[in-house]
């Protein structure tokens, strides 16, 4: 029975190993509008090997009224140069012709095309388009007729957690279901809507507490701290989506160049992501094909402490225990300790049974 239930659990260990860790490069709009710049993000995306893309698709007077202000690092990163947040995600619109060449570019040149809708015509259109993932972005986390129309789709979807407590993402997550998405098919990131996020405030294990507090759900990471090291931790952590926001010059205007990777830095950490990926490998703890070679030298047999007769019996005496490991294994001593010897041994030979 013992050797079944292990031989299920080994079974069962390399099929949740063989899933990969999907990294999405968020371009966001750091296109700045300008649909030429979003052909350079993608290829630069793929140039990184990221598995997706993502932008953001909207209708700016649709999502967005001319009383909301600019958040504080939207202000900081674009040096007051609108006057409220309409004004400035108004510059920074693609059409929906736009996307629909996008994705058509993503297509041929083999890497997902993502993108976050803001509203609900945007959310129509996104429909026409046979996303791999539906993403909804921190922000929409409390929008009861949002999360309902999307979890209708039955679709996988992606819900970044950004500014949200447990008990939000418990209802979000009430809502998806009970409009046709199993949870099996949800994908719950771990985030911070800070740009950049500082570290003390990044909080890592609560990507764990995600996934403790909503079984069968599966858990990501989006990032918006400076540089890679901390993507780089929660694959290593368990994440099986990581997102990060990659811009081609950090000097641009707009409110997220400044938090984002550039291509170089981008294309390290999908490098990086990917040996953590090797490193954690399928949790079975046997000797590795790279080091089953070193055996012999590093481990250890019993050999002769001195001369001994054939006849002689073996004690603690003339027996020690040295390398190499070819002989026999130090963990029979108790065994070998008291029978008799069929041949001489010199010093440091391996004894024989």
């Amino acid at each position: 029975m013992r050797l079944f239930a292990g031989t299920r659990l080994l079974c069962w260990m390399n099929k949740k190993m063989q899933n990969k860790i999907y990294i999405i490069a968020e371009a966001g709009v750091n296109h700045n509008g300008s649909f030429k710049q979003a052909v350079k993000l993608i290829d630069a995306a793929v140039e990184a090997k990221a598995d997706a893309i993502k932008f953001q698709t909207f209708i700016a007077e649709e999502c967005i009224s001319k009383n909301a202000e600019l958040a504080d690092y939207q202000k900081t990163n674009i040096k007051n140069q609108y006057n409220n947040q309409l004004d400035m995600v108004k510059r920074l619109e693609l059409s929906f012709d736009h996307f629909r060449d996008l994705y058509n570019l993503c297509l041929r040149a083999e890497i997902d095309f993502l993108s976050t809708p803001f509203d609900f015509k945007s959310i129509d259109f996104l429909s026409s388009l046979d996303m791999t993932f539906w993403k909804i972005p921190s922000g929409e986390i409390n929008n009861l007729p949002y999360l309902k129309k999307i979890g209708s789709f039955n679709k996988k979807l992606i819900l970044s957690t950004g500014m949200a407590s447990l008990g939000e993402i418990e209802s979000a997550l009430a809502i998806l279901e009970n409009a046709g998405t199993h949870r099996d098919k949800i994908i719950i990131l771990h985030c911070n809507t800070e740009y950049p996020t500082p570290m003390y405030d990044v909080n890592l294990k609560a990507m764990q507490t995600i996934k403790y507090a909503f079984p069968g759900v599966k858990i990501g990471y989006s990032d918006h701290t400076l540089g890679i090291e901390i993507p780089i931790a929660a694959a290593a952590m368990g994440a099986r989506v990581i997102e990060k926001h990659f811009t081609m010059d950090k000097t641009l205007p707009g409110p997220d160049h400044k938090a984002s990777l550039d291509p170089k830095e981008l294309t390290a950490m999908v490098l990086a992501v990917r040996n953590i990926e090797k490193a954690l490998g399928n949790g079975i703890k046997k000797p590795s094909p790279s080091e089953s070679k070193n055996i012999y030298a590093a481990r250890k047999s019993i050999v002769a402490a001195c001369d001994i007769k054939i006849g002689e019996k073996f004690t603690d005496t003339n027996l020690r225990v040295k390398r190499p490991g070819i002989g026999i294994n130090p963990m029979k001593w108790n065994e070998i300790i008291g029978k008799t010897a069929k041949k001489n041994y010199s010093r440091d030979d391996i004894i024989h049974p």
